[in-house]
């Protein structure tokens, strides 16, 4: 990877625009993390803390009319792709403000004419949706790629299969993104794939795999856009695998005890936020007043976006009937 290449091909305004939504992304989880423990919200969490390289760099490479699909895990792409702190907050309230009206919650937000599907909690759900719409935009000649955001258990899925074998097969402009944060749940990868990479998994379909180091938001933004280029020109689909760790649990109460102590510090010195902070002070292009800045503007905004949630309407019984049908074209 050429570091200096890719800040050079992003700019520093785009570059210090990743730094901002890394911090977005994990501000916005630790805030709720406390609200969530606290009894103040309803259901339940699935946290992106570790993991904020991943949807920043893949996201940032896509254009207006590309669709991203998400899992249960799903606040990070949601800020990556570009929704409002504030609809997924008061999502996350069940209010009527929020990005799906209050009837999705933390597991189902998004919101198309921001460029992501409402997230799928079903684990491998929302891929074989992914290489549907990947072959709708084929179809019908849109410049359009679809991306599918899953984690390592969802490897192991029979609709991961069927659905990159026929991705394959159509040659669909889609990028399939294996956020490989080493637990399904509680369980290693190591315990139920015998493959070293997810990636390896690719040339059974005749599709491209690639790997990144899923910890670096620069390599994830170089490997992603190669495989989004290509979907975009025509030479199909990608299985992505990012290499990353997620600094939570699987959910809200849950102290990842089946994870080694040693484990989970080897991979904090790697927490991708301070790591990319660096570069970009090393490169010039931020200063460590200017992230003192960005971080207390984006405390201040989740804050905002807290208040705004609560504060929001509940929704009325009628609204069930609302917002039932979608339209995905692109406007003429």
């Amino acid at each position: 990877m050429d570091q200096k290449k890719i800040l050079s091909g992003l700019g520093e305004e785009k570059a210090v625009e990743m730094f901002r939504k890394m911090v977005e992304i994990r501000e916005f989880e630790e805030k709720i993390r406390f609200l969530f423990l606290e009894g103040k919200m309803p259901g339940t969490i699935h946290q992106y803390i570790g993991m904020e390289a991943c949807a920043v760099g893949v996201c940032s490479t896509l254009g207006e009319y590309d669709v991203i699909a998400s899992t249960h895990r799903p606040h990070g792409h949601a800020i990556a792709r570009g929704l409002s702190m504030e609809s997924i907050m008061a999502e996350l309230y069940g209010k009527t403000t929020g990005c799906c009206r209050g009837k999705g919650g933390s597991m189902h937000t998004g919101d198309l004419s921001k460029g992501m599907l409402p997230a799928i909690a079903i684990v491998g759900g929302n891929i074989p949706i992914v290489m549907g719409m990947a072959l709708a935009f084929k179809m019908k000649k849109q410049p359009r790629v679809a991306v599918s955001f899953f984690g390592d258990g969802a490897s192991n899925e029979g609709s991961f299969h069927e659905a990159l074998n026929m991705a394959s097969v159509y040659e669909v402009p889609a990028v399939f993104v294996c956020e490989n944060n080493l637990y399904g749940a509680s369980t290693s990868v190591k315990r139920v794939a015998k493959v070293e990479n997810i990636a390896d998994r690719a040339c059974a379909y005749g599709m491209r795999g690639d790997i990144a180091d899923g910890m670096n938001v620069l390599d994830v933004y170089s490997h992603a856009k190669e495989a989004v280029d290509a979907a975009r020109r025509g030479d199909g689909p990608t299985l992505l695998e990012l290499k990353t760790f997620r600094l939570c649990g699987h959910s809200r109460r849950d102290p990842s005890n089946y994870i080694p102590e040693e484990e989970k510090e080897w991979w904090a010195k790697k927490d991708p936020i301070p790591f990319y902070e660096k570069i970009l002070l090393g490169a010039g292009m931020l200063e460590k007043e200017r992230a003192a800045e960005i971080r207390k503007s984006v405390e201040e905004h989740v804050q905002e976006a807290i208040e705004f949630g609560q504060k929001s309407p509940d929704p009325a019984p009628e609204d069930t009937y609302e917002g039932l049908y979608v339209n995905m074209e692109v406007p003429r």
